[in-house]
Parts: structure tokens; C-alpha cells; sequence
């Protein structure tokens, strides 16, 4: 089998589409499609400093490669910063991964930990939780907060959230019967700072391809509370339509943003009371989540940084 491209040997064949590739040819049609989704949704602007969030893992690490790369010609600098949740032995191996990589192709790197920020670990907060919350469900709210202050002054927090995560989210969103964050799922927000996912339009699988075939080093244990939440079950579920009907992700994909824009014209936000963040509610999911956990905490956020 050639490559349609160039003709050489094929190692990858994309099956809703029925291309077959070579690897030089299929990294370079993820390069192009992430600069693509990128100028198609006004994602970055030349002059500005884009904050990537970097857990490492295949798609966050795979995110700053190729965003390393095209920030030269597209006028924009980057940083990494990373989120320690407190998770013994699964955080610690990923942390020595992002800084080995980043100083590898000459990226500043950062860390913020949750201990640092909210004064506990993520076992810390499972420990005091009452209300039968899933450890992912914490995680995520708490894990969204801290990005963003550890992207302070950047004008950009780009996150490695593919067209698979998008789904899922979505899916979430739908059986938790949690309508007004689908407004919020604008692959561009603009919000301060913008964040956005330059990988939302690129299959979960093509990713782990092209941190394959391009030697990137990632992480390979899974989180230990992976299986706590509903997202495996719906990452299962759509994994097996796409496979007995190539391309349904990518038409789903373009019906959820459909549904967002609908959405979005009718939504109003609101700023948290307690904080002053941006939120769906009167209070944010942060304060909401904390609060639960511990009854007497005081968070504070500046929006604007």
C-alpha cells in the first residue's frame, strides 16, 4: 500500500476518509489541520504568548510539539504549565516527563499544585467528599481554575482536548442534563484568557499516531480514577459506532457545534458571587465544588489575568 500523497509505503490509513499516508506525509497533515483549526476559529493572534497546558500525556505533549513548531511562523510564543494534583506515583512520573521534553525543545515550563492553590491534594479533597462526586468531576473543575492561574499574563491558555474529548463532553453534558455548559463548549472562548483547543477537529487516535511515529515520550499509565466517571463508558460507546461507521465522530462533531451556536445566541453569563469569575450560575463551579469540600474556604480569582 502507497501513500496517496507522496508514494511511498503507507503506514496509516484513515478510514473515514479512505486516505492511506506515509508518516512524514500523515505528521504533516496534523500539523496543517491543527494550523487550520487554528486560523479558523481566530484562535491565536501574532505577537501573543500562549500558555499550553501539559499533564503528559500523548495529547497535551503532541499539542506543544506542534505548537512549538508553527509558533515561529505564526508570530506567537509558548509556555508550558503543568497541574500537580497530588496523585502519588501516577503525577510524579508524568511531571519528570514534561520537564525532560520541555527542556529538550527549549519550551519554559512551570508547575501549580492544587496544595498550592486550593490547600489540598485531589486524595485530599476525595477523602472529604460527601455527596458521592466522582473523583473526575472534582478533579476537572479544580483542574480548569488552576490552569488558569498558572497561565497568569498569558493571552492564551491552549488546552489538548481532541475531537473525542469534545464528544464526550458534549455527551456528559446532555445525560447530566447540564444544557447551559454546551453553550460554553466554543472550541475559541472569549474569555480572559482565551482558551482555546487546536485539537478539537483531530481524532483521540490520530494523536496517539503522531506521538508514535514522531517519538514523542508520554505517559502511558492510565490515571487511577479513570473509571470513576461516565467518560469511559461514552468513549467505549462511541469508539464502537465509529468503527462500524467510519466518520460518524466527524458528523457528530459538526452537529454539536451547530447546537453550541444555538445555543450560545440565546445563553447570558454571569459572574460568580464569590469570585468573579465567569460562570453559568450564581456561583461557579470552583467556589460551588470547594465550598463542599471545605465548608470555610475562601477562593479567590482574578478574571482578568
Amino acid at each position: 500500500m502507497r501513500c496517496d500523497r507522496c508514494g511511498d509505503a503507507a503506514v496509516y490509513t484513515r478510514r473515514y476518509s479512505g486516505e492511506s499516508l506515509c508518516g512524514e506525509c500523515f505528521s504533516r497533515s496534523i500539523i496543517q489541520k491543527t494550523a487550520r483549526t487554528i486560523s479558523r476559529y481566530g484562535m491565536i493572534r501574532r505577537g501573543e504568548e500562549v500558555a499550553v497546558a501539559v499533564s503528559g500525556g500523548k495529547d497535551s505533549l503532541s499539542l506543544l510539539s506542534i505548537l512549538k513548531q508553527i509558533s515561529e511562523k505564526g508570530g506567537f510564543t509558548i509556555r508550558a504549565v503543568t497541574i500537580d494534583e497530588g496523585i502519588p506515583g501516577y503525577r510524579d512520573e508524568a511531571l519528570e516527563i514534561v520537564e525532560r521534553y520541555c527542556r529538550s525543545i527549549g519550551v519554559e515550563y512551570s508547575v501549580l499544585g492544587y496544595q498550592e492553590m486550593y490547600g489540598l491534594t485531589l486524595d485530599g479533597a476525595l477523602d472529604l467528599r460527601r455527596d458521592g462526586a466522582s473523583s473526575c468531576s472534582i478533579c476537572g473543575v479544580l483542574r480548569r481554575r488552576a490552569i488558569d492561574e498558572a497561565a497568569g499574563g498569558a493571552d492564551v491558555v491552549a488546552t489538548a482536548h481532541n475531537l473525542d474529548d469534545h464528544l464526550q463532553t458534549f455527551m456528559i453534558n446532555v445525560l447530566s442534563g447540564d444544557t447551559a455548559k454546551i453553550g460554553w463548549m466554543n472550541p475559541a472562548s472569549a474569555s480572559t484568557p482565551r482558551r482555546i483547543k487546536p485539537f478539537c477537529e483531530i481524532y483521540e487516535a490520530e494523536v496517539v499516531f503522531y506521538a508514535f511515529t514522531n517519538g514523542i515520550p508520554f505517559q502511558t499509565e492510565p490515571c487511577p480514577h479513570m473509571n470513576e466517571g461516565i467518560r469511559t463508558a461514552i468513549r467505549e460507546f462511541l469508539n464502537s459506532l465509529e468503527q462500524d461507521h467510519h466518520g460518524i465522530k466527524n458528523s457528530m462533531y459538526r452537529s454539536v457545534q451547530r447546537i453550541t451556536g444555538s445555543i450560545q445566541e440565546t445563553k447570558q453569563g454571569r459572574l460568580c458571587e464569590a469570585c468573579g469569575s465567569r460562570c453559568t450560575g450564581r456561583i461557579c463551579s470552583v467556589c460551588s465544588t470547594v465550598g463542599r469540600l471545605k465548608p470555610n474556604a475562601n477562593i479567590t480569582h482574578d478574571p482578568t489575568r
